[in-house]
């Protein structure tokens, strides 16, 4: 059987097998100190960026390119609730004919990244190639708690820290790939916009602040999460799949700009677009209205129902009727 044919999903369930149980499941790995230290957890996070797949010079300098792949690592530790980044590493391949400059400008990115998060540079490795090619490493320290996939619970609101589908719309209009009749109808301010989180994404760090701020005096720290780089919808269906609930999604409050709405595609970027590396998370309705007004931009989605005889465990429904969610099943590598 070819990867193809199994599809990413599949590949990784297969490869859990070679963990832990459970090891694979979340955003990143939480690495617990030894017993009677007072260090907090250690988060570990890879991510491999292939040119052609992930990156291209037509739609991203080299300093784009350092910047968003810093972005998307420390996007994990913020989803698996990081409170402070220690630093990253960098594998980097090449073909020998790959300027000088633009491996700088990769780094100059990647420094930039660090030095608005904090953490630092750690080490690496280099090696020829056939296509470019960055595997990062990043590394962080749980904050105020651990935010895992699988910490939501029936009657949990499904909040997101901001808006989707601006990344997807960014690459459109990179790749002028969007129609001229919609392209000429989007505002300047929404084309930066969108431009700008397709190459500069800001991983949601600040949001972990905001759930330790927001925490009701007393309750537990129970946050399901994860982030949509997949996309929304995928991202909503690992918290329901990992809480054995179905998301119920209120169609009324997607986290879309008026602008994006009005595109013939901009619900279906919005749901299934993808690298928008917002936060998706779990959280008890109490909790979740406080941080809805601590930290802005931040929306209630929809929540998590227990599953029907018509709706298994990590179903999508839009609330208020059993219609699944359609062609919202988020990006796949293969």
């Amino acid at each position: 059987m070819l990867l193809r044919d199994l599809g990413e999903w599949e590949l990784l369930r297969r490869l859990a097998a070679y963990a832990p149980p459970g090891q694979l499941e979340d955003d990143a790995a939480i690495l617990q100190p030894d017993s009677g230290t007072a260090t907090a957890p250690l988060v570990v996070n890879t991510d491999v960026l292939v040119e052609g797949v992930h990156f291209s010079d037509t739609t991203m300098g080299p300093a784009d390119l350092g910047w968003r792949a810093a972005a998307a690592n420390l996007s994990d530790l913020a989803a698996t609730g990081c409170g402070s980044v220690v630093g990253l590493t960098v594998g980097l391949v090449a073909p020998a004919e790959t300027p000088w400059a633009w491996v700088a400008g990769v780094y100059e990115g990647l420094s930039l990244a660090l030095r608005t998060y904090g953490g630092q540079l750690l080490g690496g490795d280099c090696s020829g190639g056939l296509q470019r090619m960055l595997a990062i490493t990043a590394l962080g320290r749980i904050g105020p708690g651990a935010i895992r996939r699988g910490d939501g619970q029936a009657g949990d609101w499904l909040v997101c820290t901001g808006p989707h589908g601006l990344s997807r719309l960014g690459l459109a209009l990179l790749q002028q790939a969007l129609a001229a009749e919609h392209a000429d109808a989007l505002s300047p301010g929404l084309r930066q916009r969108a431009i700008e989180a397709h190459r500069r994404p800001k991983p949601r760090l600040d949001a972990v602040t905001a759930l330790a701020r927001s925490q009701p005096p007393g309750s537990p720290w129970r946050v399901g999460g994860t982030d949509s780089s997949d996309g929304l919808a995928a991202a909503a269906a690992h918290l329901a799949r990992g809480a054995g609930c179905i998301a119920e999604l209120d169609h009324n409050n997607l986290p879309i700009d008026p602008e994006l709405a009005a595109l013939p595609q901009g619900e279906r970027w919005c749901l299934a677009g993808g690298e928008d590396f917002e936060l998706v998370l779990a959280l008890e309705p109490t909790w979740a209205q406080a941080l809805i007004e601590t930290l802005p931009g931040c929306c209630q989605l929809g929540q998590l129902r227990p599953p029907t005889a018509a709706a298994a465990a990590g179903s999508l429904l839009w609330q208020g009727s059993n219609q699944p969610l359609e062609g919202s099943t988020g990006y796949s590598h293969f």
